[in-house]
């Protein structure tokens, strides 16, 4: 499974990932009684968007992250019984048995290293047309970090899968998909303090880095990377997907 996170502080400071949730949210047709993936549902900010989307419907809100599940858990019951959560790793074949119509996902894919692996297990999950709409970080996403760690001498992301929308449209349409369309756009996001640049690279950007470290340790790795940049500001860019599965 993968690594877990601080899912308190992120549901605090992830303003800029429901931003783009919602407005990945909005390219997503819904009738409103469907059976809805969310694959990397987070601490349930966006999830809670989507199951008001679906009065009759239902939302499978998964996760490899058990707080942040169990943030989402308290943040979604009002929705009751519409609400499926399930402890999974997308890197693995999914625990769902129907068929679900559409697989939504924001912020996630990029912690996912195999994304033809990734893929064939949504597209097992998918009903024949079912649609996979999603965005993570794409290729140059957050180049001033990259060139930061680099100049630390640190591990600048390996891991993470920060693809072109070319090789993305051919994994997609190699495990099953069709109708495939993949873009990048440029988020670039700003911080009103260097203490606010820093907790936010400290639980999501550098969490991977800070892992072994202690907390001393950690602090001062963060505070030299928020120094280096250029300025109070993570340039995001971001890979969209549009795709439908075959049959």
């Amino acid at each position: 499974m993968p690594h877990d996170w601080d899912a308190e502080t992120y549901d605090a400071i992830a303003d800029p990932q429901f931003r783009w949730g919602t407005a990945v949210l909005d390219r997503l047709e819904l009738d409103g009684d469907e059976t809805v993936l969310d694959a990397g549902c987070g601490s349930g900010r966006v999830t809670a968007l989507l199951a008001e989307r679906l009065p009759d419907g239902r939302v499978i809100a998964l996760d490899g992250s058990t707080s942040m599940l169990e943030t989402a858990r308290r943040r979604l019951a009002p929705f009751g019984d519409r609400i499926r959560f399930v402890l999974a790793d997308l890197m693995a074949p999914l625990p769902i048995d129907e068929p679900v119509v559409a697989v939504l996902s924001t912020a996630t894919f990029h912690w996912v290293p195999d994304h033809d692996a990734l893929f064939g297990h949504l597209a097992a999950v998918l009903r024949p047309r079912g649609r996979l709409v999603a965005q993570c970080g794409g290729a140059g996403n957050l180049a001033t970090v990259v060139h930061v760690l680099e100049e630390l001498g640190a591990d600048p992301f390996t891991g993470k899968m920060f693809a072109t929308p070319e090789r993305t449209g051919e994994r997609l349409r190699a495990t099953g998909f069709v109708d495939v369309e993949c873009w990048l756009h440029a988020e670039p996001t700003p911080f009103e303090t260097l203490e606010g640049l820093g907790t936010f690279l400290r639980t999501v950007v550098l969490r991977d880095h800070i892992r072994s470290m202690t907390d001393a340790e950690a602090g001062e790795f963060v505070q030299a990377v928020a120094a280096r940049l250029p300025r109070l500001e993570l340039d995001y860019v971001r890979l969209n997907i549009d795709a439908r599965r075959a049959g």
